[in-house]
């Protein structure tokens, strides 16, 4: 059975571990794994070791540092189809959609590939006589990326690549369930050229998660799960000084008026319910039907879930497995609650006969219609294959229910009413709006982020937000009495 550790100081951890815990491969519902769990005092070594990196770190050149993230995503690039294949074995997604979450992180590399130009400050000559005024930006020091199971490498690296980028020390605790892609993306940034230190991975649960939370030398903590969680982790965090975003969960609405299509609609619906088994911050989870259009919604909704396949990833199936079994059977919980709380069940997942190891922790998509909200499966983020229907006859009432939600992570409308649409971007209350796009994740150069209940502190993630986060502003006002140079150097000037 393999064993994973953590990666200090530019190699695997070779000191005493007390603690350890499983990994499985979702697929077949088998042990694969052990991972070690980091204890406070690890953590403390870990971090003092990336002080004393982060020291050197920060007095690099930007040049030096843009070096290395241009080697870094050339290596994922390359490398993208073994990480790909390390978050299928252990997250269970399929391989397509691992290879996409890779793809989308190396957007967030070739961003901060930008550095120099997002670190650019400002000047102002002469605001006194004889005096002059500039801003600058600094990094921060050791920052902390506490990240969650459903994208081991895209969350990852929305935060890592900006706060290198910035001059800072990460450590990184990615999720203990599926922990190897980090690893392999350890030893990329160590074959960029990155010294060591400069990035800790330490795997753990809640006890390395509250030791990294309260240890004096982290500076910020970057943090994405579920929004008991990130209060929790927002509040301890700031309580210990600490600069914080913590992205949590979601209930994301898309809203179908009566002039939609309604095949694109039922596409994106499809897609944006059941693309991972359902276990994205982004996932559609609730269809808002505006009258008469509900039936016949529903009906493509049902027809297209039927031609899916759900089984191992590794197979060409259309959708994977939980993540785990105890995952699962809360899934599984929720359904049961949908249908004794008097929802339609229309199609039924508990049902489904998976084209993969029958010990694996399936659960096939599922649909629901005319559910109300004072449900269960609507008021609870359920984080699996659960689409539900509601119906509104109006407009008016439909933006009502969305903004009624104590989240507001993302949201889409499908319309073709460019009235509408403008209307409901500029009335809806949530931080991230598609217009007839399912999934309105942002380009890497816009910034991630919701509002209410999905985000804690007041900082998205990547873009010039992400590079503010890591990075803190300083002005310096100068005056020179007596102004001069000298010396001659007929040398060509360089940038290092």
């Amino acid at each position: 059975m393999e064993h994973i550790t953590h990666w200090i100081s530019g190699q695997p951890w070779t000191g005493p571990t007390d603690r350890t815990g499983p990994v499985h491969d979702p697929a077949v519902g088998r042990v694969t794994a052990r991972v070690d769990l980091a204890d406070p005092d690890v953590v403390d070594h870990a971090v003092r070791t990336a002080v004393e990196a982060a020291a050197e770190w920060r007095r690099s050149s930007l040049s030096q540092r843009t070096r290395v993230l241009f080697a870094f995503r050339e290596l994922l690039a390359a490398h993208a189809q073994e990480v790909a294949a390390a978050i299928t074995a252990e997250h269970g997604k399929v391989l397509s959609d691992a290879l996409g979450e890779v793809t989308r992180g190396l957007e967030v590399v070739e961003f901060a590939c930008g550095i120099p130009h997002q670190l650019k400050g400002g000047y102002s000559e002469g605001v006194s006589t004889g005096v002059d005024v500039h801003s600058v930006r600094q990094p921060l020091g050791v920052v902390a990326v506490i990240s969650p199971f459903n994208f081991p490498a895209m969350v990852p690296l929305w935060f890592v690549p900006v706060a290198i980028a910035a001059g800072n020390a990460v450590v990184l605790k990615p999720s203990e369930k599926d922990p190897s892609a980090s690893m392999v993306m350890a030893r990329l940034w160590q074959q960029a050229g990155l010294p060591d230190g400069v990035l800790t991975v330490l795997h753990g649960d809640r006890v390395t998660v509250d030791a990294l939370l309260t240890h004096p030398a982290v500076r910020a903590v970057s943090f994405v799960g579920s929004t008991p969680v990130a209060r929790h982790v927002y509040e301890t965090a700031t309580a210990h000084g600490k600069r914080v975003q913590a992205l949590g969960g979601a209930k994301n609405h898309m809203l179908v008026l009566p002039d939609a299509d309604l095949d694109l609609a039922a596409d994106a619906a499809v897609n944006a319910g059941f693309g991972s088994a359902g276990e994205r911050c982004m996932a559609i989870s609730a269809v808002v039907a505006v009258d008469p259009v509900g039936d016949a919604l529903v009906q493509r909704i049902a027809d297209r879930i039927g031609r899916l396949r759900t089984g191992d990833g590794r197979r060409g199936c259309d959708m994977g497995p939980l993540v785990t079994a105890e995952h699962r059977d809360r899934v599984v919980g929720l359904v049961g609650a949908g249908v004794d709380g008097g929802a339609d069940l229309v199609v039924d997942g508990r049902l489904v006969e998976p084209d993969g190891d029958a010990g694996g922790f399936w659960l096939g998509p599922t649909l629901f219609d005319r559910v109300t909200t004072d449900m269960s499966i609507y008021r609870e983020e359920i984080f699996g294959p659960v689409l539900s229907v509601l119906r509104v006859a109006t407009y008016d009432e439909g933006l009502a229910l969305v903004n009624a939600s104590p989240y507001g992570n993302g949201t889409a409308i499908f319309t073709n009413d460019g009235g509408a649409a403008r209307r409901f971007e500029y009335e809806v209350e949530v931080g991230m709006v598609g217009i007839n796009v399912p999934v309105p994740v942002p380009m890497a150069y816009y910034s991630f982020g919701g509002w209410k209940q999905s985000l804690f502190g007041d900082t998205h993630a990547h873009g010039a937000e992400g590079v503010h986060f890591f990075t803190r502003g300083k002005v310096v006002t100068t005056r020179w009495l007596d102004p001069s140079h000298g010396g001659v150097d007929l040398g060509f000037p360089t940038h290092t």
